[in-house]
């Protein structure tokens, strides 16, 4: 259930004590090399891992890119949604799509943590980079387009940030409150999400900011509430993923111990964190004291393996 950002050292020796869902790369830890060494440093986790790993990056585009800011792995960085879409339309969003997903596919990583499905005109919004446009309709269509060519080439999809990040602030720098009405994400911000669903998207990420429409007293990401209606409108199926747990929008609100346990129990199949000792631990109390049922974490998992099997990375 533990979705870990990569250790810069002894990653192998956590995979003996540990079986985790997977690793999450940062560009730190793809600085310098080669794409050889790259899918090398890959074969060594999954070898060691005790269930095949979900291996996964950002790779947005634009702003956001672990694997085209090495210039050994591309000559250049992939470019934003808007861009692609500006110098191109949809024929070039399409072709980006599918030859970020061969590139990641080639080096050993299985899951690209995107498309970014919140919707943003205005361009001082902290998510209108990554974007990919300002109506639910084309952010729609994009997601949509995307996710087909992700499912085409065989690479895990998530789409975030989820119920929609809006005009929010960073949750990576603090405690968001998200004031707009239900209505603004009945008939906006859920549909691109659920366009991706429908797309074959394999799991969605909840972000860190406290919409008050749906629970004044959590942050998505922690709250039940939130997680009633993804389900609702997503369906059963879908893996649900965390934003990363250490980020300040969630340690300002809770203290290490307590955020995993509550996001286990608001719902969550995996937690991204990499303060993993603290979190697993954290999880495995909660189970042993009861206040975890197994059925809980058993539901997850099963949605885990499912997705690990979808992608070739279990036989059955």
């Amino acid at each position: 259930m533990f979705f870990v950002g990569c250790p810069a050292s002894g990653a192998v020796d956590v995979l003996s004590q540990y079986a985790l869902g997977g690793y999450i790369l940062f560009a730190s830890n793809l600085s310098g090399l080669t794409a050889d060494e790259v899918r090398t440093m890959l074969d060594g986790f999954q070898e060691n891992a005790k269930v095949p790993l979900l291996i996964g990056v950002d790779e947005e585009g634009g702003t956001v890119v672990r694997v085209s800011s090495n210039l050994n792995l591309r000559e250049t960085r992939f470019l934003s949604p808007r861009d692609l879409f500006s110098e191109g339309g949809m024929e070039l969003v399409v072709s980006d799509a599918h030859e970020k997903s061969q590139l990641l596919l080639s080096l050993g990583i299985n899951v690209n943590l995107a498309p970014v499905c919140d919707i943003s005109s205005n361009e001082n919004d902290f998510i209108y980079d990554r974007s990919f446009g300002g109506d639910a309709a084309s952010v729609s269509e994009y997601v949509s387009q995307v996710v087909g060519v992700m499912s085409e080439e065989g690479i895990g999809s998530v789409l975030k940030h989820f119920p929609g990040y809006g005009n929010c602030a960073d949750t990576h720098e603090g405690m968001v409150i998200d004031h707009r009405v239900a209505d603004d994400f009945y008939v906006s911000d859920f549909l691109p999400f659920e366009a991706g669903v429908q797309s074959g998207a394999d799991a969605v990420m909840v972000c860190h900011n406290i919409v008050e429409a749906f629970d004044s007293e959590y942050p998505a990401s922690l709250s039940p509430a939130v997680h009633e209606i993804l389900r609702e409108r997503l369906g059963d199926d879908v893996v649900v993923l965390t934003d990363d747990l250490d980020m300040e929008g969630i340690t300002d609100f809770t203290d290490g111990t307590s955020a995993a346990v509550q996001a286990v129990l608001a719902g969550n199949d995996m937690l991204l964190t990499s303060d993993y000792e603290t979190h697993i631990n954290a999880v495995l109390r909660a189970v042993e004291d009861g206040v975890i049922q197994e059925d809980r974490i058993n539901a997850s998992v099963a949605r885990i393996l499912a997705w690990k099997i979808s992608l070739g990375l279990i036989e059955v």
